[in-house]
C-alpha cells in the first residue's frame, strides 16, 4: 500500500484517536446498528477523557459520509478535534478498536483498506454512462448522455434501407462511447483514481475500454455483474469490486514476500526491531512488512526519526530516550515519513518481532 494516503498524519499533532468498526449496511436495521456502535464508541472515548469536540467531530464525519453497500468496515483517525483520515474498509474488523495515543494507528487500514483511495465505477451502454467517483468516503455521481443517435439497429423486415442505416447506428454508438471515454479520462486524471470498474453489456464494456487512452485502460476492470438498467443488484456489484481489491491486496503481499525472500542474505532485506528501526532511521526502507507485532514497544527521542528498540541504543545514537511508543504505531508512521510502502503480511511470512523490510539499498551494518 502506497504511503502517500497517510502523509497528512505525519504533519498532524496528537494525541490521536484511531477507530475501526463494522460499518456494514446489509440489513434493514443498519442505521440503528450504526447508532448503537457510535454510542459504544462515544462511551469508550469518554472513559479515556477524550474531549466533547473530538467526539462530535468523529460522530459528524461518520454520519455525513455516503453509506457503503453491503459488508464494510470503517476507519476514522482524528488529531485533536480534526478528522484527518476517514475510509471504508473491504472487510469489517471482528471487534471495534478504539485507541487514544500519542501516534496514529494505521495497521488495520493496511490490512483491510482499499489499495486505492480513489476509484471510478462506470455503468455503460451504447447511449452513455453513469459514472460514480469514490474517494475517501466521498461519492460523486454524474451521467453522460451521448449525442449520437440512433443507437438501435432497425430490423431488416421493418427497414428496407437497413444496409444504409447500419453505418449510422455504428457511428452513433462510437460517438457516444468516445464521449464517455473522454469524461472518464478527465475524472480519472482529476481524482488520481487507481482503478476504473466498468459494468454493462459485454460489447459496450469492450468498446469503452478500447476507446480509453492506454494510461486509463490499464486501470480498467470489467465487471460481470451490474449495468445501467434499473433493478441492478448493487450488493452483487460491490461484492465483485471488493473481491478485486482483495485479489490485488493478496498479490501485493505475495510480491512483498517474494522480494523479502530474495533479499535475504544479500543485504536487501532485514527483520526484527533492531535491524528494521536502523533501516528506517537511515531512510533505506522501500517496503515495511508488518506481521504479528503484539504489544512490542520502541523508544524514541522527541524526533521520531531517532528510534530504536531500547533506551541504550537511542542514547548511543546521541538522542535522549524520552518516549516509549507502541511499535505498531511508531514504525508504520516513520515508514510513511520516509515514503516507504506498507504491507500487512499473512501466514506466509513469520517475522522476528513482527517486522521485516525490503530495502532500497544494502545496509553496510546492522543496528548498533
Amino acid at each position: 500500500m502506497h504511503s502517500d494516503r497517510f502523509r497528512p498524519l505525519v504533519d498532524a499533532k496528537g494525541p490521536f484517536v484511531s477507530i475501526y468498526f463494522d460499518d456494514s449496511h446489509d440489513t434493514q436495521d443498519a442505521v440503528a446498528q450504526l447508532d448503537a456502535r457510535l454510542r459504544d464508541i462515544r462511551k469508550h472515548l469518554e472513559e479515556q477523557a477524550v474531549g466533547a469536540a473530538v467526539i462530535e467531530a468523529i460522530d459528524t464525519a461518520v454520519r455525513a459520509a455516503h453509506p457503503p453497500v453491503g459488508r464494510s468496515g470503517r476507519a476514522v483517525i482524528a488529531a485533536g478535534d480534526t478528522v484527518v483520515l476517514d475510509e471504508h474498509l473491504i472487510r469489517p474488523p471482528t471487534t471495534t478498536v478504539v485507541r487514544v495515543s500519542e501516534l496514529p494507528y494505521v495497521v488495520p487500514i493496511v490490512t483491510h483498506g482499499l489499495l486505492h483511495t480513489a476509484y471510478l465505477r462506470v455503468a455503460v451502454d451504447h447511449t452513455g454512462a453513469d459514472i460514480t467517483v469514490h474517494r475517501s468516503g466521498r461519492v460523486d455521481t454524474e451521467s453522460v448522455d451521448g449525442k449520437g443517435y440512433p443507437v438501435h439497429k432497425a430490423k431488416a423486415a421493418e427497414h428496407h434501407e437497413y444496409g444504409k442505416a447500419q453505418p449510422r447506428v455504428e457511428e452513433a454508438v462510437r460517438k457516444n462511447i468516445r464521449e464517455v471515454a473522454d469524461r472518464i479520462t478527465h475524472l480519472t486524471d482529476e481524482s488520481r483514481a487507481g482503478l476504473v470498474f466498468i459494468e454493462g453489456e459485454v460489447d459496450a464494456r469492450a468498446e469503452l475500454v478500447s476507446a480509453l487512452p492506454e494510461r486509463v485502460a490499464e486501470k480498467a476492470v470489467q465487471l460481470t455483474g451490474g449495468g445501467r438498467a434499473a433493478g441492478i443488484d448493487a450488493t452483487e456489484v460491490q461484492h465483485e469490486i471488493g473481491q478485486e481489491f482483495l485479489k490485488r491486496r493478496l498479490a501485493s503481499i505475495a510480491d512483498a514476500a517474494a522480494r523479502f525472500a530474495a533479499g535475504r542474505g544479500t543485504g536487501l532485506a532485514v527483520e526484527g526491531l533492531a535491524d528494521v528501526t536502523a533501516a528506517l532511521r537511515d531512510g533505506a526502507v522501500d517496503t515495511l512488512i508488518i506481521g504479528d507485532v503484539g504489544e512490542a514497544t520502541v523508544v524514541a527521542d522527541t524526533d521520531l526519526a531517532t528510534i530504536a528498540p531500547d533506551a541504550d541504543t537511542v542514547s548511543s545514537l546521541g538522542g535522549a530516550p524520552q518516549r516509549t511508543l507502541r511499535a505498531d504505531e511508531a514504525l508504520p508512521l516513520l515508514a510513511v515519513a520516509t515514503d516507504a510502502a506498507l504491507v500487512r503480511t499473512d501466514e506466509r511470512l513469520t517475522l522476528a518481532d513482527g517486522f521485516g523490510a525490503v530495502l532500497r539499498y544494502a545496509e553496510n551494518s546492522s543496528a548498533g
